[in-house]
């Protein structure tokens, strides 16, 4: 059994004395863990940081082993997001919630060509949350759980949607919540991907995508909550100045 594609690290784990277990995000082979030999010695542990992109050989004596990897550095994002508390929050957040949500060895190539637009914007452009919410829509579709933001679920219409439903996770308008509007989630521009890209509306998407991710999604791994690390991103983005 073995194989050879390109991954981006989510995690590593010492493993022993001087080997580490890795959990891989690939194209083809969805969320895939390995022993590298060596990975906590002096060498390796530079290279074997989250987000960093990594040519990735897998092999094991039978399919349902752990198996063993051999890697080649690619690309390193720990310098792009190092000195910035935003971003490193952001990438930290991409690589936990993917290691909660998906199931290993289960392929998302579509999830996974959106992740690595994501990583490559942290550090690189100040625009990098709005690219996020929109993964963590992405996220709820691949696994089942997508929202449907285009009309209103109660008139039917195309305008003024500022509201979703919590409960069926639909769009709303102004005029269709009615007496319901104080029940209902925001719905900034952003999280429709339209408007003039607000960072400032970040926060209240991310508030509407983590009630989907919390009572739709958790519910069906495990009832677990979601990773710290998504928590510290939200707390980090409240703090998105107003232009």
């Amino acid at each position: 059994m073995d194989w050879r594609s390109q991954g981006v690290l989510l995690s590593a784990r010492r493993h022993g004395e001087n080997a580490a277990i890795i959990d891989v995000f690939t194209p083809d082979y969805g969320r895939h863990a390995g022993v590298v030999r060596g990975g906590a010695g002096r060498k390796m542990a530079p290279i074997l940081q989250p987000g960093a992109q990594l040519d990735v050989s897998w092999r094991a004596r039978l399919e349902g082993h752990l198996g063993a990897f051999t890697v080649e550095p690619v690309k390193s994002r720990a310098a792009a997001v190092m000195g910035d508390r935003k971003a490193l929050a952001g990438l930290n957040a991409l690589c936990g919630l993917l290691q909660f949500a998906l199931a290993e060895r289960d392929p998302h190539p579509e999830l996974y060509d959106r992740t690595l637009l994501v990583f490559d914007l942290l550090g690189e452009s100040d625009a990098w949350p709005l690219a996020y919410v929109q993964w963590e829509l992405a996220l709820l579709e691949e696994l089942g759980f997508g929202l449907d933001l285009s009309s209103c679920a109660v008139t039917g219409s195309m305008q003024e949607l500022i509201y979703v439903s919590p409960r069926t996770g639909r769009a709303v308008s102004r005029q269709g919540a009615g007496e319901w509007a104080s029940r209902m989630l925001a719905l900034p521009d952003c999280l429709r991907g339209v408007g003039d890209g607000r960072l400032d509306d970040v926060p209240a998407a991310l508030a509407t995508t983590g009630h989907f991710l919390t009572s739709w999604m958790a519910p069906q791994l495990g009832n677990k909550p979601l990773p710290a690390s998504r928590d510290r991103l939200v707390e980090t983005l409240s703090t998105i100045p107003k232009p």
